[in-house]
């Protein structure tokens, strides 16, 4: 089990009701669908800014990395990426995903609380 972020390009949601929205139909869309899109640009820069922090689970020998899956960017399609973290490292790394997304202009979900971050 893991503790699960989304993060997406677009307009800030106006509330954690309408993020639920947004990302449920991003979702449906961008990795549910039958064709998955390559990561936009600024996605992939996201995912890549984490990745400086943090390696990729698939490189981690010293078992130092968050993530709960990998490699990180394979939860990305088009502008969503959605990704695990472990639940013992979950309040440190979202808290840093949360901030990176703000400081790109990328929206940030909490998936378990059902609330945007931060």
């Amino acid at each position: 089990m893991s503790y699960d972020l989304a993060v997406w390009e677009g307009e800030r949601p106006a509330d954690d009701k309408n993020a639920r929205r947004s990302f449920g139909d991003l979702y449906d869309r961008c990795l549910d669908g039958e064709v998955k899109e390559p990561p936009s640009e600024r996605i992939t820069a996201y995912v890549a800014a984490l990745l400086e922090r943090w390696c990729d689970i698939t490189e981690d020998e010293d078992e130092t990395s968050p993530w709960s899956v990998g490699p990180l960017i394979d939860g990305a399609s088009g502008p969503l990426v959605y990704f695990g973290l472990a639940w013992d490292r979950a309040e440190e790394a979202s808290s840093y995903a949360a901030a990176v997304a703000e400081s790109m202009g990328l929206i940030c979900f909490d998936v378990q609380q059902n609330r945007l971050r931060p």
